[in-house]
């Protein structure tokens, strides 16, 4: 066996997300956004550093060391800067160079959107999520899963995460000051386009506060809330009669088996909330197995919440609601590309990593519904790059022509190749 290979790659397809960022132009407003901080202009470049490392991100690292995987294969990812580098230019993003990072993604999002990438309808879905660490770290504590870490609040957007505010471990699920922060920034990454047309605001009972209900309402979005049932309301559940209940649909308008329904605005005080607010409640028969709470009565299983949508259908209501469930899918993705680990111990440059894994999952979502088909556009990250980026290829220079070649026998190098040809279609930004 010898090392003798040259213009080979272990990451051909990855430079799909490479290409992808480039011709969205997010390659180049990442350049200005970071300009400040270049500190001679015989050195790197700091926005394409920050670009490489999403790109690295996306492509499976999870530390700033992991770029030495695409600084290693020049022939396909160009003149890659170096670990201490890539550190250094993370070490200087404060607080300014976090929101020109922002304002990039936001640029790039717009026109992404307009290529084909945007949703059918927005809605912003709220969550926060424990990130564990084993070391310590500033402002590191306590998280309600029990372990020590992070826990920082996202808002995401049909298969993108738009905004993330990094937290301490211990800060409270019900802030109502985070939870507007997250919405401001989330409303920042919006098209023009986006923010005149309906907005829905979707959370479980941690963003169910009256400053947050008035906060949309303020800025014309319509939200869905998680309710927590405390006493009174369990009482007037359980005076209802059977009849008060109707069947309960899934999110294509079949019948729920085992759900049910109803509508309690007129038994609630919700003199508190912004006029128009309504409470529904569904009834689910409990899974086999599942633990019941105090809530839960004759083995059924009540969750509420509260909405300000008009429509006398409160089943499709109510199913609505309950695909907020999907932001834990887009959790999971946002850890997969590189928010699983903060690797710093400084605070504020945990918050640029956090900024970085945004900016992966950005490219990530807009490579796959921009310039992939099939099951790829919405692959998970592991099965993505196990199949379209991870894949060998070799580098060959003919006539001053460059030629990638995969191999002939790859599965899905088909998927592949049709994804550079779309790719080569897509609006030239950068």
């Amino acid at each position: 066996m010898v090392a003798d290979g040259s213009g080979l790659s272990s990451r051909a397809g990855t430079a799909l997300l490479a290409l992808t960022a480039k011709r969205l132009g997010l390659t180049d407003s990442l350049c200005g956004a970071l300009a400040g901080t270049r500190e001679r202009r015989s050195a790197h470049d700091p926005g394409r550093v920050l670009c490489d490392l999403a790109v690295m991100a996306a492509d499976g690292g999870s530390c700033v060391s992991d770029l030495a995987v695409l600084a290693g294969q020049g022939a396909l990812f160009g003149n890659v800067a170096s670990v201490p580098t890539a550190r250094r230019v993370l070490l200087s993003m404060g607080s300014e160079e976090i929101d020109r990072v922002r304002q990039a993604r936001a640029l790039a999002r717009e026109r992404a959107w307009n290529a084909g990438a945007g949703p059918d309808r927005v809605i912003l879905d709220f969550d926060a999520t424990p990130i564990s660490i084993h070391s310590e770290k500033e402002q590191a504590a306590g998280h309600y899963k029990g372990g020590f870490g992070f826990n920082p609040l996202i808002a995401t957007c049909a298969r993108e995460v738009l905004a993330g505010v990094l937290r301490p471990g211990n800060a409270g699920a019900n802030n109502a000051s985070d939870h507007l922060r997250a919405l401001e920034l989330a409303l920042e990454q919006l098209p023009e386009s986006a923010l005149d047309g309906e907005i829905l605001a979707r959370s479980d009972s941690a963003g169910a506060s009256h400053d947050f209900a008035g906060a949309c309402r303020e800025t014309r979005i319509r939200f869905s809330l998680g309710y927590p049932i405390n006493g009174n309301v369990r009482e007037q559940i359980l005076t209802l009669d059977e009849s008060a209940w109707e069947p309960a649909v899934n999110r294509d308008g079949q019948p729920r088996e085992g759900a049910w329904v109803t509508e309690l605005t007129d038994l609630i005080d919700l003199s508190s909330w912004p006029s128009g607010t309504r409470l529904i409640c569904r009834r689910e028969r409990s899974h086999p197995g599942a633990q019941l709470t105090f809530t839960d009565l004759d083995g059924h299983r009540f969750q509420c919440f509260i909405t300000d949508q008009d429509g006398h259908d409160i089943a499709a209501l109510e199913a609505l609601h309950r695909s907020h469930a999907e932001v834990e899918d887009r959790v999971k993705t946002l850890k997969a590309t590189g928010a699983g680990h903060l690797p710093f111990h400084a605070f504020k440059a945990n918050a640029a990593w956090l900024e970085l894994a945004l900016t992966a999952h950005d490219i990530m979502v807009w490579t796959q519904q921009l310039v992939l088909d099939g099951e790829h556009k919405i692959s998970e990250p592991k099965r993505l790059r196990y199949r379209i980026l991870h894949v060998a290829g070799q580098i060959t220079h003919h006539a001053r022509r460059s030629t990638l070649h995969l191999p002939a026998d790859w599965p899905w190098a088909g998927a592949i190749l049709r994804a550079f040809k779309r790719l080569q279609a897509l609006p030239a930004y950068g």
